[in-house]
This record gives structure tokens, sequence and C-alpha cells, in this order.
């Protein structure tokens, strides 16, 4: 959709021909008729292509009067788009690799020099959505490699970059590691997933196994429902982190009771500090490693944070027990 006001002058101009001189259905010379501009913003500025039209002009060709565009036009932007394929996959890539949000995305854009408003983010991000899902479509192209192992492994799962915003959905075929689609929806129900899992499942050459995912109950039935019978299994991580959900239970309720045991870290240290002395520095150390200690986190199943309060406490008592008894023996 074109702009209500138009652009500049643009930075630079490229004509473009038709390399395909004769008509595919007849043979026959295919005349230029006309010469057609096109001004796209790309990533690089503003680019004016000057476009050679042909046409058949042979009475009773089944492409008669059917304009022909040059060839190289679709490497520039898509059809009846006012900017380049390179602003649709920058856009991409700061929506979903670095989970940019729309305004982000509007900004980080026009600091790179492309002109756009803020609500042609969201159109170009709908193209590219569509750009991915197309590589469903080139499944038959891709069949000797898929059909490799005689059998498919789908893995399914969704990225939410920002809360209230559609979720892109990415199906992968895990023997392969083929990107067999990738899609926005508007949710994660059921009924959402179940039509894109069956529209794969029958697009590809070799039959489902097997289908990994996290343990939403949505993804679930959609499998159910989409692939009946199919052995359906959490990935290994999730897997892992269900298993362990009992001892991350215990691990949180024994960091609670182990900062219980530490709160009165900061009177110590308004003491010391209202008193300076030789071991004032001493003091305030040991005080600043026990509240570093109780801000640190950890990422479970692998890491535990009760444990590791437990261990850096532990590391905290033994120092301070060997400087008393160090002070001790000077003393003596």
């Amino acid at each position: 959709m074109s702009g209500r006001t138009a652009r500049g002058k643009a930075d630079c101009e490229h004509r473009l021909v038709v390399t395909l001189s004769n008509c595919a259905a007849c043979g026959r010379p295919m005349p230029v008729v006309y010469t057609k501009t096109r001004k796209l913003m790309t990533m690089s500025g503003l680019v004016q292509l000057h476009l050679q039209i042909r046409r058949c002009e042979t009475s009773g060709c089944k492409r008669f009067h059917q304009i022909c565009h040059p060839e190289a036009e679709g490497h520039w932007a898509l059809p009846e788009q006012e900017f380049g394929l390179d602003v649709v996959h920058r856009v991409g890539q700061l929506r979903y690799r670095e989970h940019r949000s729309r305004a982000e995305i509007h900004q980080q854009l026009l600091h790179e020099g492309a002109s756009l408003g803020e609500r042609s983010v969201s159109n170009l991000l709908t193209h590219y959505d569509i750009l991915l899902s197309l590589s469903l479509e080139t499944l038959p192209d891709r069949a000797a490699k898929l059909t490799a192992h005689g059998r498919a492994i789908l893995a399914i799962d969704g990225l939410q970059p920002d809360v209230g915003h559609e979720v892109l959905w990415v199906v992968r075929e895990v023997l392969s590691g083929e990107v067999l689609c990738a899609r926005s929806l508007l949710s994660s129900a059921r009924a959402e997933l179940q039509p894109l899992l069956e529209q794969v499942a029958k697009a590809l050459p070799v039959p489902v196994v097997a289908v990994l995912s996290d343990g939403q109950h949505s993804i679930r039935h959609a499998v159910a429902a989409a692939l009946p019978g199919v052995p359906h299994q959490l990935c290994q991580f999730h897997y892992l982190r269900e298993a362990a959900r009992p001892l991350w239970e215990a691990d949180r309720h024994a960091k609670k009771e182990l900062k219980k045991l530490v709160r009165g870290v900061r009177p110590l240290e308004y003491a010391a500090e209202a008193e300076p002395g030789e071991s004032t520095g001493v003091v305030t150390g040991y005080c600043a490693a026990v509240r570093s200690a109780l801000t640190e986190d950890a990422h479970p199943p692998l890491v535990f944070a009760g444990l590791r309060l437990r261990h850096h406490l532990a590391a905290i008592h033994a120092s301070v027990t060997q400087s008393a008894e160090k002070r001790g023996r000077r003393r003596r």
C-alpha cells in the first residue's frame, strides 16, 4: 500500500529490462509497450526503478496482452510494495532476533536511514511472516533431504517477543534440521495450532513419527487432534524441568530460610560505619559479600539458587572464622 505523501527525489536510479523477448506461449517477439517507474525505500536510501514492460501482441495467443515485467524486479521488492526486500529482512531481524518492539524497530530503521512510518513496521512484519511461511511450499524441492531418514520428527515452539502481540510459531524437522514453517498466529489456542500442524504433516513426503514441544496444554491438544496416534513428548529441557520441580520447590523454601538468618547484615554495617576503626573495612567487606550472595539467582533445573546461596554463605562463614582465629593467635 502506497503512502499518502509523495517520496522525495531518489538517491539513485536503475533501469531494468525484460530478458525474455519472445512470448513463452507462442514464441513470437514481444514488443516493448511502455516504461514504468517505481520508487522504493531501501536500507541504502530511496531508489527509483525504470521498468521496461513487454507484452504479446499476437491475437489468439493464450498470453495475449498479458504484460511481462523485468525478471530482476523481484530482487528489489514484493509486488505492489514501496519498501525493498532488504527493509523487510531488517524488520524481521530486529523483531525475532533482537526482540525489539514496533516502536523500537521504527526508531532503529530511522537511525539506519530508512524513512517510514511506525504503522508501516506492522505491515512489513506481516510480509516477513508470509515469506517465512512460504518455506512450506518449497518442501517438494527439499524432498531428498527430508526423505533421507525415511521419517520426520517435528519440533514446535512459539516465540512471543512482546506481551499482547502475535506469537511466531516455528515448526522444525529435527532429523534434517529444516525449518518447515514459521507463522504468526493471534493466539496459542488449539484452534490456531491444529491447522498449522495438519498443513505441515500433509506437505511432508515422509510420515511423522514423533513430536517434541514444551508442556503447554494447547500444544498437547493440538498435536493429539492433528496427529492422532503420533507419540508426543516434552523436549529434554522441559522434561528435566518438570521432573525437578519438587526439588526446585524445596530449594526455594531453603533459600527463604537462609535469608532469614542473615537479615541483620545492614545494622552491622551501619554500626561499623558509625565507629570507624581498623576493622571497619573488613566488616563492610563481609557485609557486601553477604548482600551480593542474597541477590544472586540461578537457572533450575541445572543450578539451584538455594544451594548456591548456601555455598556462598558457607564460604563467607569459613573466611570469617579463619580471620578470627588468625587475629586471636596474633593477640596471644
